[in-house]
């Protein structure tokens, strides 16, 4: 008896083990703080880039295939609060993303909201790394000023679809595809004027969408170099391709250029079309990378908009990094129509 009770012990001590072992969770954030100096503002506490906390996990079903799930949050760091928009909105809990799918031989399928393939890909392909900061290229230039959720709670996020199904394919080689589809539901945004007018705009708040938004983009990467090209389509028809290509010169030197060109005829009486580009660099030293860019967006009918920035990060660690930006930007159709922006800070990744 007394043995056949160790061998039921040992026997569940190790069915929990093998249990574990085939399910993994993983608790991530980013928590990023500065201070701030921008023309027209006073100096302020602020941040470079998304401050994120994060629950990821992936479930062994066998035969290769596996279950995943990832729910990520944006909060404030001077305030603790979620993460505010450029109107003063609160965003939603799960701002950065919530999605569950299965992984195998196949790719990968998930189901839920998060960053879009064309933004998820673009920003790899601007010398900020995707930094949402101002300093950066990713939520402007780099994508000709498009917005992936117009008909979302004005403040939201531009550059994830919710109501959406992705499929990332396997890398073979070096070439990836990666596709995403939304449903056609409102976001429970403002009305947009577009082709009507105020007293009858031509998607009245809580009108549904006029097509299902879609995006798709294939990588290429072959050592030193790595190729890209993107398209997406939004809820009210406004569309944006883009091209973009990256090479390390040398261990330490990468360059990178990218095109965009935005569509909105089918919402836009004047100035539907918009074409960007952006040049940049990073240079590494020792613990230091040094990050330079300059771009323009053309808007028919518009001032070009210009901006040149430059950025210096210097590693403490694996997971903590200072960081120093300059920017400039001219042409904006907002008083003032030239920004400078100046930030200092420290970014901690877990």
């Amino acid at each position: 008896m007394k043995q056949s009770l160790i061998a039921a012990a040992l026997l569940g001590a190790f069915a929990a083990g093998t249990a574990q072992a085939q399910t993994s969770v993983q608790i991530y954030g980013t928590i990023d703080a500065g201070v701030i100096k921008r023309s027209g503002q006073t100096l302020n506490i602020g941040k470079r880039a998304s401050n994120t906390l994060g629950f990821k996990g992936t479930e062994e079903l066998g035969n290769g295939l596996k279950a995943l799930f990832q729910l990520e949050m944006r909060y404030e760091p001077d305030t603790g609060t979620n993460e505010i928009g450029g109107n003063g909105t609160q965003r939603p809990l799960f701002q950065g993303q919530s999605r569950v799918g299965l992984q195998g031989d196949f790719g990968m399928v998930r189901i839920g909201r998060g960053l879009t393939p064309y933004h998820e890909t673009v920003g790899a392909f601007e010398p900020f790394h995707a930094s949402p900061s101002p300093a950066g290229f990713w939520t402007d230039l780099a994508v000709a000023g498009y917005n992936s959720q117009p008909l979302d709670v004005a403040g939201y996020s531009s550059n994830r679809f919710s109501n959406a199904v992705w499929y990332n394919s396997p890398v073979t080689s070096g070439f990836q595809l990666n596709a995403a589809i939304a449903t056609k539901e409102n976001g429970g945004g403002p009305a947009v004027i577009g082709r009507g007018t105020a007293a009858n705009p031509q998607f009245p708040v809580g009108a549904q969408a006029s097509s299902n938004p879609f995006s798709i983009t294939g990588t290429y990467n072959n050592g030193p170099a790595a190729f890209m090209a993107g398209y997406e389509r939004n809820a009210i028809e406004s569309k944006v391709w883009s091209i973009g290509a990256s090479f390390a010169a040398t261990p330490e030197l990468k360059l990178m250029g990218l095109y965009s060109k935005q569509d909105q005829e089918e919402n836009r009486f004047a100035n539907a079309n918009t074409n960007a580009w952006v040049l940049g660099a990073n240079y590494t030293m020792g613990p230091g990378k040094f990050l330079a860019g300059y771009g323009q967006k053309d808007t028919d009918g518009l001032q070009k908009v210009k901006q040149f920035s430059l950025g210096y990060e210097y590693s403490l660690s694996k997971r903590t990094y200072l960081y120093v930006d300059a920017s400039r930007k001219k042409g904006l159709t907002t008083i003032p129509s030239t920004v400078n922006h100046y930030d200092v800070g420290v970014n901690h990744s877990f």
